[in-house]
């Protein structure tokens, strides 16, 4: 089979031996917030399929996002996908409740892919061989659709809970640390969605300021 084109899709084709393992691409969004879950997904693509536009979701708009993952959604062979709480990730730290995404998000696929390769330096526990690739989600098509697929529904769970707490403005931050997230904080204290492990909630509690 003629390489891809597309130098994502170029990269998992010639990772699996030109396209004889089925690769999972593995990416989380949100483990930098104050607030909210973080969620990963995990990916299997056609091999040497891209869609036009692919790239880290970091560096796309939002409304590109979205374009991306529909056609991610209609053209993919799986998509798992898993949330971890912020009292999850208060309970066990944000390496490890990412670490958990990546695994339950991966344990959705079936049958199960040959291969993983997952954004970052940490492998979740899977009996799956593994590798890991810093800055996966502009090199590898499969982790940045996954990238893709873990911020679009990270978003919209965001977006959801704007509606049961509106005094935080989820709905345009999403739980980041923006100056009106931190204004909010001021304002109302932290809400169920808060990390108290996290800055600036954690100072909160030692009864400093901002």
């Amino acid at each position: 089979m003629v390489a891809p084109s597309h130098p994502l899709a170029r990269h998992d084709h010639e990772f699996t031996g030109g396209g004889r393992q089925r690769l999972a691409g593995v990416d989380e969004a949100g483990r930098g917030c104050w607030a909210g879950p973080v969620v990963a997904a995990a990916v299997v693509l056609p091999d040497g399929w891209c869609p036009a536009g692919l790239d880290d979701s970091k560096r796309l708009t939002a409304r590109r996002r979205d374009v991306l993952y529909d056609e991610i959604r209609a053209s993919a062979c799986q998509i798992g996908a898993c949330a971890v709480s912020a009292s999850e990730i208060d309970s066990v730290n944000i390496l490890q409740a990412t670490l958990r995404a990546m695994a339950r998000a991966v344990a959705r696929l079936t049958p199960p892919p040959d291969r993983l390769l997952i954004d970052g330096l940490h492998v979740p526990e899977t009996r799956l061989p593994a590798d890991t690739l810093v800055g996966g989600d502009g090199l590898s098509a499969a982790v940045a659709a996954a990238s893709v697929v873990a911020k679009v529904l990270r978003d919209r769970i965001m977006v959801a809970w704007d509606r049961h707490y509106p005094d935080y403005g989820f709905a345009s931050h999403k739980g980041y640390g923006a100056a009106a997230h931190r204004s909010a904080l001021d304002r109302c204290g932290p809400c169920p969605l808060h990390r108290l492990t996290f800055r600036p909630l954690s100072e909160r509690d030692q009864g400093r300021l901002f």
